[in-house]
């Protein structure tokens, strides 16, 4: 299996379009048309993850945060940056980075997170105007039931919180195979009249290539008539962080202990208690200073992320319990998560999960 494959699958499911201006998600090094020996699940990019892959027979890193970041002027052996990439293209290995897309994704980084705490109910805390499309396809009747299942399970039809969506009309589709087509219906240089159904789907930017493939998989005509519009209506199913409840409500130092141990951090650091239960809980993977008022506007108890500087505890003004729990300690399961993404998908090579601790702080 070629890199190219494991390349076109994580961008069908964690689309480029999702990442922020300032990133630099996707293939970093390496060459597409390369067969996969194995591959190994990383946070972070460095030498110790290079060697760890070398030492697994594993010839791909996919990994979080990206190696090529800033600009890289030089290649010698000054930062672990330059050493990484030396060391990556001595021994051929390519580097993928799957980062703000995985963040901005309802299932990726912070999907994880809630997922380990027990929140329930969740949705986007600071929701991202997606663009969506309306994709209507032609289909002869007998197919309609495959083409709709297939379209709906890639993730199309869905508005709000309602699934299964489509709005179909009767009509009579008309064509006239050349000798080089392979008609399911019809014959060779005779015009052919079949009855069809035109249904029309939502679908939010983020599944629109799975969708499609869906469609030509189960679609049993050569080539699908089908118009793709972009709409001026936006969803918001994608964005930063993510928002939920506890089943139960929780006293507060008693969920500061079990957010410990959960992340198993050293040190959390947070403001004032303010002695009442913990129920709604916020969450950002990483830096996620940005949200503390999306997390106050929305009604959080409690607000977990990272990087948190000093003035910005103030922001949270005593309504509600804002925690930086580490940068490395919020992410540090993104890798778990990828695993089980492409252990479900993929069993034609190696799989494995870094036992590198890339933490660059230590505490005392």
């Amino acid at each position: 299996m070629e890199i190219r494959e494991l390349i076109n699958f994580l961008e069908k499911e964690f689309p480029l379009n999702l990442q922020e201006d300032y990133d630099n998600s996707g293939l970093q090094l390496g060459d597409k048309k390369s067969e996969i020996k194995g591959v190994l699940v990383s946070l972070d990019c460095t030498e110790k993850v290079v060697l760890e892959a070398i030492e697994k027979n594993c010839n791909v890193v996919l990994c979080h945060h990206p190696l090529l970041f800033k600009g890289v002027k030089k290649i010698t052996n000054d930062t672990y940056v330059e050493r990484t990439i030396r060391l990556c293209i001595q021994h051929d290995i390519a580097v993928y980075a799957i980062h703000t897309n995985l963040d901005n994704h309802p299932k990726g980084v912070n999907f994880e997170i809630c997922e380990r705490i027990g929140l329930m109910n969740t949705k986007i805390l600071s929701p991202k105007n997606a663009p969506l499309y309306k994709l209507s396809v032609y289909t002869p009747t007998a197919a309609l039931e495959a083409v709709d299942a297939a379209i709906f399970e890639a993730g199309g039809g869905s508005i709000g919180e309602y699934s299964e969506c489509h709005f179909r009309q009767e009509g009579i589709g008309t064509f006239k195979p050349s000798p080089l087509a392979n008609p399911t219906f019809g014959e060779i240089g005779l015009r052919a009249a079949v009855e069809e159904y035109k249904v029309d789907y939502l679908v939010e930017a983020l599944h629109l290539d799975r969708v499609l493939s869906a469609m030509n998989s189960a679609h049993p005509y050569e080539v699908v008539a089908h118009d793709i519009i972009l709409l001026k209506n936006e969803g918001g199913n994608i964005g930063a962080g993510q928002i939920g409840e506890l089943e139960t409500p929780c006293d507060e130092k008693e969920f500061l202990g079990r957010i410990k141990e959960i992340f198993a951090c050293e040190g959390i650091r947070h403001t004032n208690f303010l002695n009442k239960p913990i129920k709604k809980v916020a969450v950002c993977g990483g830096s996620g200073s940005f949200l503390i008022k999306n997390a106050i506007r929305q009604g959080a108890d409690c607000y977990i992320t990272s990087d948190v500087k000093y003035h910005e505890f103030f922001d949270a003004e005593k309504q509600l319990l804002l925690v930086d729990i580490g940068h490395y300690e919020s992410e540090q399961y993104t890798s778990h998560r990828l695993m089980e993404i492409l252990k479900e998908k993929f069993t034609n090579f190696a799989i494995r999960l870094s036992e590198i601790n890339t933490n660059p702080i230590n505490y005392l």
